[in-house]
């Protein structure tokens, strides 16, 4: 009794597994082919500020790994299966002419529904991302080694599509933020050009260090006829004392006097607001406002130069490294590796039910 269930138990888990295995793989089972392609998103090397970030960058290039993994998701999306069934009705590819119903389109259950393709495309496409080195491999497993190359080819395509619209993107964001600091600079040198203006129009000056020089000018100048006067009345009160020149030479000494004394009171008159002194503090900040202004403007223009200049660059690069390939043999299904792993799953399960059924007949005996 104890043979026969154990001939039972091997006939159910092993040789009937394995026979059903040797049929599908040998008669039923439709070849597949197998398209790889190879590529790596990478961006211009930047000027690394240190020895250690030079050490890190590739020559002519850097690495990016999460640009890599945004293809990869574009790749495995939705998007790109939408895409495929337009440009190439994807369905089509793989429906039941000549294929078996595990691998063909809609498969067993007939739900053509847009949810069930996308569970099957997932099952016949792989991206898978180097990190080591960064490359990316994209496999695509079709019915036909045309179709396989031909959907490894529109998948690439569109990735580049995809590239090329964050270059673009990224492009006019940094046009858009380098405009808008010109424009913001623009305008504080024109509120700061009106705000010149309308000082010097309120305090009737132009430049009140001009002004001031001119005046030092005037007083230097008075002040040497101011001395001249005095030597002049001194050798006329020497030599003549009732010369009657006295008079007009003491008047205008003190109208000399007085002309100096006006004009270093309206350069430099303590407490007096109308001094030029005064007015040129408030003048300097003013003037000081308009420069950093200007200078403001100066460098948001040489910022929209440089934006202009690195828009008609590329930032991101997909490089193919490994086209797709039309493969001229069938690598899946792997016959003899699906009848093996079958018959000996199936002798495992054997073993385990065996000894199972040995523990509970020893345990009710």
């Amino acid at each position: 009794m104890t043979g026969l269930l154990k001939s039972k138990i091997f006939l159910l888990t092993t040789l009937v597994p394995t026979l059903a295995s040797v049929v599908y793989f040998g008669v039923v089972a439709s070849d597949e082919y197998v398209s790889e392609s190879k590529f790596v998103v990478r961006t211009p090397e930047r000027a690394s500020p240190s020895p250690f970030g030079q050490l890190l960058r590739s020559s002519g290039f850097s690495k990016t790994l999460d640009d890599s993994y945004v293809v990869q998701e574009y790749m495995l999306s939705r998007d790109a299966l939408s895409l495929l069934e337009s440009d190439l009705s994807y369905r089509k590819v793989y429906e039941r002419n000549g294929m078996d119903v595990f691998n063909s389109f809609p498969g067993v259950l007939f739900d053509d529904s847009f949810e069930t393709l996308y569970r099957f495309y997932l099952k016949k496409t792989s991206v898978d991302t180097d990190n080591a080195t960064s490359i990316t491999t994209l496999t695509v497993v079709a019915p036909t080694p045309e179709g396989a190359r031909t959907i490894n080819q529109v998948l690439l395509e569109a990735s580049e599509r995809l590239v090329n619209k964050l270059n673009e993107r990224g492009r006019q964001d940094a046009l858009k933020t380098a405009k808008g600091e010109v424009s913001e600079a623009e305008d504080d040198v024109k509120k700061s050009a009106v705000k010149l203006a309308s000082y010097r129009n309120q305090s009737s000056i132009i430049d009140p260090e001009r002004q001031s020089a001119i005046n030092l000018q005037q007083i230097a100048k008075l002040e040497d006829e101011l001395v001249m006067s005095k030597l002049q009345l001194q050798q006329v009160l020497i030599s003549a004392p009732n010369n009657p020149q006295i008079p007009s030479l003491k008047s205008r000494i003190s109208h000399l006097e007085k002309n100096i004394t006006e004009e270093k009171a309206r350069v430099a008159g303590s407490g007096r607001s109308t001094s030029l002194a005064s007015k040129s503090v408030a003048y300097q900040e003013v003037l000081l406002d308009k420069e950093i202004a200007e200078k403001k403007l100066m460098v948001a223009l040489a910022s929209l130069e440089a934006a202009k200049s690195e828009s008609q660059k590329k930032h991101i690069y997909l490089e193919r490294i490994v086209e797709p390939n039309a493969p001229d043999f069938p690598l899946l299904p792997k016959r003899i590796k699906g009848v093996l792993t079958t018959f000996f799953a199936g002798l495992l399960a054997w073993g385990v039910l065996s000894l199972v059924t040995a523990s509970v007949r020893e345990h009710m005996e």
